[in-house]
């Protein structure tokens, strides 16, 4: 790939991993490749590399890199490539000493080096499976011949010879190790191809040789023998080695010596078919607490992979338990006695026989048989599946690490055994993509990974790239992540393709209802996997769990309310919750919120509806959090703000499904109760185009509703459709909605709709308008003693007086408001007194001040999450740096500002920050662009009213116009007295 613009791969990936055993390749940390592309800086890695860490002298380097004929100026040239190579690599990888250049990278990093690591430390182990496993992981670094690409060049044809040679004494050390395992037959194909390669090398023919015997073919094991005496006298003159003569006589008279060796089978870990994606640092991390404890249990709900991840733990720990680990599956045992009767099977132990060589002198229990035959043993014992049967499981495992020093349980159970000593180790679900993130990232997550991988399996021509990831991202997101879902769904793919399936995730049950024929049963579908859970849960449990499905996640005060009734106690919600919390039914957060994952949640509510109770707890759930939200809502005022509006923001789910139960159940009264308690919050938050769906969906809910609760919701609707420029004929909107007021006795609700529409309007450019009703508004909140309301309306008239052009009248306005916020402790009340501020005290020419304040005021916007404001204040800091003409921090502060208005549906601010990049354009020459941006907001601007702006951009294409004449030699035009720069920038600015 090629690498962007200014970007390092170390900046780029982090860790940095390098390849030499074939193709010279450059990996990223998740393993994508990023190697230079160029041939002269791929050459330049490729030395330092075949040098492994140790300095190469400058003279050296020019010699192994221009061996034929110098460049003019070779020092300077090494140094452009050296250079060059560090921005890519990083400018600490390469390393100038003394001697010379040298890579300075761990040594794990470059795989040559982590071969021969290896294959020194397969040669120290002297027990054949550990080793086995060193060498085979040696040898999967080989991607083809050792810098293959350089086999030409001097400089690599020792490092290659070298690396060569070490690979074929691993690849006959490790058909020696595996001859010595008993795995001949596996062999004789593998060591077909290998002699064929190398026809001269005994030792590949001798192992070729003794699988062949072991396997019982004698004969060609002679003919194998014969070949290699004949190719040897024929081409060299010369007789085999009396070594390789002795094992021809040993085979013509069948010494028993070659017989297969006992089997040193320590393990019934069934092999493993597909590779485990996404768990690598949990497998380690895992292993690690295996090592210092004796009893671990990974927990987790069904589906999230905990028995792989055990099978992956205990193969990492192969070396440590020299009497082998023992898988266990607990699935279809119950009681005491048969737990352990699975156990004694494992380890081919009955009943009464032979203890230690001696026969019992009494039938003995099955707990003591197995406690004296582990006694001395060292032992990892993996019990799967415990979650069913966990106080007889608890009760055994207790006994038997008591009774054997040497053994060590690791268990998987989604719950946990409760015994002194457990170590709990959660399995969570594989890490999703972030919402709206790139196709790099998305294909980061572990959960993608996996779904991908196996949907290549399935479908061969599959990738995941900006075309599809948004929807993959949905995907592994609905399946929250569990290997389970996601393999089901990727098989799923030889059918269909991924829109059809994305789209169908909703009937999740039935469409992942095909099989896994090589798992048990209750894994082979997703239903099956939840019914085996649902089973294991009492009656309280389950009746808990599904109206669970109610809930976005809840805090315990919550489930306790919504989930109790006459059959469940309110007072006995809380120790159930937390048996399925123990059960991996249930999540909990570090901050105590209880939820359901997606899959889990979509299963309750079957169960929900077959109870017949959804309808009686959507309700329950419905007027909980609409009185939640009136409760809340009064705080987004005051000193409470930060507060109230991180609680609104963990509740938007459940506030979105009350407003859906509401509005589909002939509840309006309590949609348009929730509507108006929660709109100003979700302006705060910037998500104007959610309160405008909310508002359309509250005042389209059937049945009756309060005189004041409609005109109160027709009011935030018409602000809402001002603010997305979907109300065209807006003055006459904002008489119909407010006219709602006229029989409704609510004052309260009144001054509040004025001085909304009054904002809004002046956001809309229908100044006149908006000074009326922030009059009225004012009036109303003076007699009603709302000091929030007269602090909000005194910012308004600040607004209207800097427009006006009363400098006088829009400071005292302006302290007005910034008073009666401070007394209120109303940060975000703050926010909207910073503009008139800010713009006085440039008018002052105080443009310190000016920056200051709105520096202030985007980091107070940044803390509450005020991202309009944010907006304002981004493109407030850009008029200054445009003022002073320094024009990349302007166009960083618009653009940031375009971005947050577009993401926030606020056209006004994404307007005047478009204005601000279309008069920087305009500033660097690049009239065509200036021209595209301002035309494109001089129609917003007309069409909306906006006078002021509309003259200033206006001014600005009057100017793109003349510029453009001049540069084509055109006559001047005369000025538009009303769109002339001067006239616009005095009438605006003062001069």
């Amino acid at each position: 790939m090629n690498f962007p613009a200014r970007a390092t791969v170390a900046q780029y990936c982090g860790r940095v991993r390098f390849g030499v055993l074939g193709p010279l390749t450059v990996w990223r940390e998740d393993g994508v490749p990023v190697t230079p592309q160029g041939a002269d800086l791929r050459s330049l890695l490729a030395v330092l590399l075949a040098n492994e860490g140790v300095a190469v002298p400058v003279e050296r380097l020019i010699a192994d890199l221009w061996p034929d004929s110098l460049p003019a100026h070779p020092t300077n040239a090494l140094q452009v490539r050296v250079s060059r190579l560090r921005r890519l690599l990083g400018s600490s990888t390469i390393e100038l000493t003394g001697a010379g250049y040298r890579l300075d990278t761990p040594a794990d990093t470059i795989d040559a080096i982590r071969f021969q690591q290896l294959l020194s430390e397969a040669r120290n182990v002297h027990d054949p499976l550990p080793r086995r496993h060193l060498l085979s992981e040696g040898l999967a670094l080989w991607r083809g011949d050792a810098l293959m690409e350089f086999a030409d060049e001097a400089f690599a044809q020792p490092t290659a010879e070298r690396l060569g040679q070490l690979r074929l004494l691993a690849v006959e050390e490790l058909v020696e190790t595996r001859l010595d395992l008993g795995e001949h037959s596996g062999l004789v194909a593998e060591l077909a191809g290998w002699i064929h390669r190398y026809p001269h090398r005994e030792r590949l023919r001798a192992a070729h040789v003794r699988a062949l015997y072991r396997d019982g073919r004698q004969g060609d094991a002679l003919a194998s023998y014969a070949a290699f005496r004949r190719a040897l006298a024929e081409e060299h003159g010369l007789d085999p080695s009396p070594e390789l003569i002795a094992l021809q006589h040993a085979i013509l008279t069948r010494d028993p010596t070659l017989d297969t060796p006992p089997s040193r089978l320590r393990t019934n870990l069934p092999a493993q078919v597909t590779a485990l994606i996404g768990r690598d640092r949990m497998i380690t991390d895992v292993a690690e607490v295996v090592r210092n404890a004796r009893l671990v249990t990974l927990t987790g709900p069904g589906g999230v992979g905990k028995t792989r991840l055990g099978f992956a733990v205990a193969d990492l720990l192969a070396d440590a338990f020299s009497d082998g680990m023992w898988l266990v599956e607990l699935a279809g045992t119950r009681s005491g006695d048969e737990i352990a009767e699975a156990v004694m099977r494992v380890f081919g132990l009955r009943e009464n026989t032979m203890l230690g060589g001696l026969p019992p002198a009494a039938p003995t229990a099955h707990v003591e048989r197995l406690s004296a035959f582990l006694r001395d043993r060292s032992v990892l014992l993996l019990l799967d599946n415990c979650e069913h049967a966990t106080e007889p499981v608890a009760g055994l495992v207790r006994t038997l690490l008591a009774a054997a020093p040497g053994l060590k349980v690791l268990a998987t159970s989604r719950a946990p055994l409760d015994i002194p000593g457990e170590i709990l180790q959660a399995v969570p679900s594989l890490d999703l993509p972030e919402v709206g993130a790139e196709a790099d990232k998305v294909r980061q997550s572990s959960a993608v990974r996996l779904f991908s991988t196996r949907a290549v399996e399935a479908r061969s021509t599959f990738t995941v790239d900006s075309s599809n990831a948004g929807e993959v991202a949905d995907l592994v997101r609905s399946l929250d992540g569990l290997p389970l879902a996601l393999e089901l769904a990727a098989a799923k793919m030889r059918a269909l393709g991924l829109p059809e399936l994305v789209a169908r995730l909703d009937d999740r049950f039935h469409l992942l209802s095909g099989g896994n024929h090589g798992a048990p049963a209750r894994q082979r579908t997703l239903p099956a996997l939840l019914d085996w859970s649902w089973e294991l849960l009492t009656e309280p449990e389950r009746i808990v769990l599904r109206r669970l499905a109610v809930l976005d996640g809840g805090s315990l005060e919550a489930v306790e309310e919504i989930c109790s009734d006459e059959t469940i106690d309110r007072r006995d919600v809380a120790a159930i919750l937390a048996r399925l919390v123990d059960r991996s039914m249930v999540v909990v957060s570090e901050s105590c919120r209880y939820g359901l994952l997606m899959t889990v949640a979509a299963y309750a509510r079957t169960r929900l509806a077959e109870a017949k109770e959804t309808d009686t707890f959507r309700g329950k759930h419905a007027r909980y959090y609409v009185d939640l939200a009136e409760e809340l809502a009064p705080g987004l005022f005051g000193p409470r703000q930060r507060s109230s509006l991180e609680r609104l923001d963990v509740e938007v789910g459940n506030f979105h499904s009350a407003l859906a139960t509401t509005a589909d159940d002939s509840a309006s009264d309590i949609a348009l109760r929730l509507l108006d308690a929660l709109t100003w919050y979700l302006l705060l938050r910037g998500r104007v185009q959610q309160a405008a769906r909310w508002a359309r969906r509250a005042l389209a809910a059937p049945g009756a509703a309060s005189q004041m609760l409609y005109a109160r919701a027709k009011c935030w609707q018409t602000g809402l459709a001002i603010l997305l420029d979907s109300e065209p004929d807006r003055a006459s909107h904002t008489r119909t909605a407010l006219a709602q007021f006229d029989d409704a006795g609510d004052l309260t609700g009144l001054s509040m709709a004025q001085w909304f529409l009054g904002y809004v309007l002046l956001h809309a450019g229908d100044v006149d308008v908006s000074e009326d009703l922030t009059e009225k508004s004012s009036a109303g909140f003076r007699s009603l003693g709302d000091a929030w309301g007269m602090a909000v309306c005194a910012s308004l008239r600040a607004h209207h007086a800097i427009l006006r052009g009363d400098r006088t009248s829009a400071a005292v306005a302006a302290e007005e408001a910034l008073a009666g916020f401070r007394g209120l402790g109303d940060r975000g009340g703050e926010l909207l007194t910073i503009y008139p501020r800010a713009v006085l005290a440039e008018y002052g020419g105080d443009h310190v001040a000016a920056e200051r304040l709105h520096r202030d005021g985007l980091a107070l916007a940044d803390q509450l999450g005020m991202w309009a404001e944010a907006a304002d204040r981004h493109s407030g800091l850009g008029k200054l740096a445009l003022t002073r003409q320094d024009y990349d921090v302007a166009r960083k502060h618009f653009e940031a500002a375009r971005k947050l208005a577009a993401d926030h549906s606020f056209k006004p601010a994404e307007a005047i920050a478009m204005t601000g990049l279309g008069q920087i354009c305009l500033r660097t020459g690049d009239l065509a662009a200036a021209e595209k941006l301002l035309r494109e907001v001089e129609v917003w601007f007309g069409r909306g009213g906006h006078a002021q702006q509309h003259s200033i951009v206006l001014a600005e294409l009057n100017l793109i116009a003349r510029l453009r004449d001049e540069r084509q030699g055109l006559a001047p035009r005369p000025d538009n007295p009303d769109t002339s720069v001067g006239v616009v920038h005095e009438r605006l600015y003062g001069g």
